[in-house]
């Protein structure tokens, strides 16, 4: 399976929104600052989260983004087609030509696995993610640094 930063991004950056729904809309500059995501980036993931209706925009002064609905209604697998990923363990993208224009010997078998990896990922929210331990830590660790740099969205270095 090949996920790319595009998948990995924008599920990062709606986590966050999420954990920062409390606060009102979150601009994407904060995002990049917490998360080591490049603001351009960013503008081109939350454009198409906007489009799929997974985002809502707030302009002006005070404005960003919000979640379009509960953290607990968004699944992982929903962010990722939102931004054109596809969740594929196949060689032939699932069109069953991987060999001579024919299915391939193990076809079959990363068909199925894929549909396992889109099940699992289906089943799993933002709101999910947020009560994981680990995500809490963290969170914790951005607030820390953000703190000590009086306020200030923490950067990557690098």
């Amino acid at each position: 399976m090949r996920l790319t930063t595009k998948g990995r991004y924008a599920v990062t950056a709606l986590l966050d929104l999420a954990i920062h729904n409390n606060e009102g809309p979150i601009s994407l500059a904060d995002i990049s600052g917490r998360q080591g995501i490049s603001l351009s980036y960013l503008e081109q993931l939350f454009s198409k989260l906007r489009k799929r209706g997974l985002v809502v925009s707030t302009r002006g002064p005070g404005g960003g983004y919000s979640l379009s609905r509960p953290a607990t209604e968004i699944s992982v697998e929903e962010i990722i087609s939102a931004v054109d990923e596809k969740v594929d363990t196949t060689r032939c993208g699932g069109k069953g030509d991987c060999q001579d224009d024919a299915p391939c010997l193990t076809h079959d078998l990363w068909m199925a696995l894929s549909e396992q990896i889109r099940h699992f990922l289906a089943n799993i929210t933002l709101g999910d993610i947020m009560e994981r331990h680990g995500v809490q830590d963290v969170v914790a660790r951005q607030e820390r640094i953000q703190m000590e740099n009086g306020g200030r969205p923490m950067r990557r270095v690098g």
